[in-house]
C-alpha cells in the first residue's frame, strides 16, 4: 500500500530522502565485494583431496612370477624311452652237451689200412633243448659197460680244427676213431675189451659202445687216436 501524503510529510521533515536507485547500487556493491573475497580465499587455500582417493602409487596388474610360472621343466613328466620298455632279455646260450642227453654209436665203414681200423664216432642230441659240442671226446677201451678203462686213452689227432657245433634235438656230430691192432706191438699184454667208453667234451660222465677189441693193459702203448668233432 502506498504511503499517504501526511506520512510522506513526516518522513521528509526529519530525514533526508535518498533516491532508490542509489540504495540499490550500494547493495549490489556490497554483495559483489563479499563474493570476490570468498573467491580470493578459495584460490589461496589448499586444494582439497577427493575423499576416498588413495595417494599410493598404482600397483602393477602384472601377476607375480611365482603365480604365473608355467615352466615345462617344473610340471613335465618323464616318459620312459621306448627302447627301455620294449627291449626284452636276450635268450640264454645253449648249454654244453652232456652224456645224459646224448647217444653214441660207431660207424665201422671208414675202412682200415696198415693194421689200423677207422670208424666214425657219432653223438646225437637226445634231449629237448639245443646243446653245444666242441672239442675232443675222451675214448678208452673197457672190459664192460661199468668197468675201468684198459690201457692208454686215445691220443688227440689235431689235424682237424676244433669247431663249436650247436646240436638241435635229434641232430648229430661225428669224430674219427682210429684203432691200431694190438698184435702190432710185440710187448703188448693183451686183454679183451668189450667196447669203447666215451666221455663227451668237458664232461666227466660217460657213454658205452659195445664193440669187442683186444686192448693192451701195459702202459705206454697207444692203440687209439681221436679227432675233434665235426658237424654232420
Amino acid at each position: 500500500m502506498l504511503p499517504t501524503v501526511a506520512e510522506l510529510t513526516r518522513i521528509t521533515a526529519g530525514t533526508k530522502l535518498v533516491p532508490m536507485w542509489t540504495q540499490r547500487i550500494k547493495t549490489g556493491l556490497v554483495t559483489t565485494t563479499a563474493a570476490a573475497a570468498l573467491l580470493l580465499l578459495a584460490a589461496c587455500g589448499p586444494s582439497p583431496s577427493p575423499s576416498g582417493t588413495s595417494s599410493a602409487p598404482p600397483t602393477s596388474s602384472t601377476p607375480s612370477a611365482s603365480a604365473t610360472s608355467s615352466s615345462p621343466s617344473a610340471t613335465a613328466t618323464t616318459t620312459p624311452s621306448p627302447s627301455a620298455t620294449a627291449t626284452s632279455a636276450a635268450p640264454a646260450a645253449p648249454a654244453l652237451c652232456k652224456a645224459a642227453s646224448l647217444s653214441a654209436v660207431t660207424d665201422p665203414t671208414g675202412g682200415g689200412a696198415a693194421g689200423s681200423v677207422y670208424e666214425k664216432l657219432i653223438l646225437t642230441n637226445t634231449g629237448a633243448a639245443p646243446c653245444v659240442l666242441e672239442g675232443f671226446a675222451g675214448v678208452s677201451l673197457t672190459a664192460d659197460a661199468n668197468g675201468e678203462p684198459i690201457g692208454e686213452p686215445a691220443t688227440r689227432e689235431t689235424t682237424t680244427p676244433v669247431t663249436k657245433i650247436e646240436l638241435a634235438p635229434g641232430k648229430s656230430a661225428w669224430a674219427e676213431i682210429r684203432y691200431t691192432q694190438a698184435g702190432n706191438y710185440g710187448d703188448c699184454t693183451k686183454v679183451p675189451a668189450a667196447g669203447f667208453r666215451i666221455y663227451p667234451p668237458n664232461d666227466t660222465a660217460s657213454l658205452f659202445i659195445p664193440e669187442t677189441h683186444d686192448a693192451c693193459s701195459n702202459a705206454g702203448i697207444k692203440l687209439l687216436t681221436i679227432t675233434a668233432f665235426q658237424a654232420v
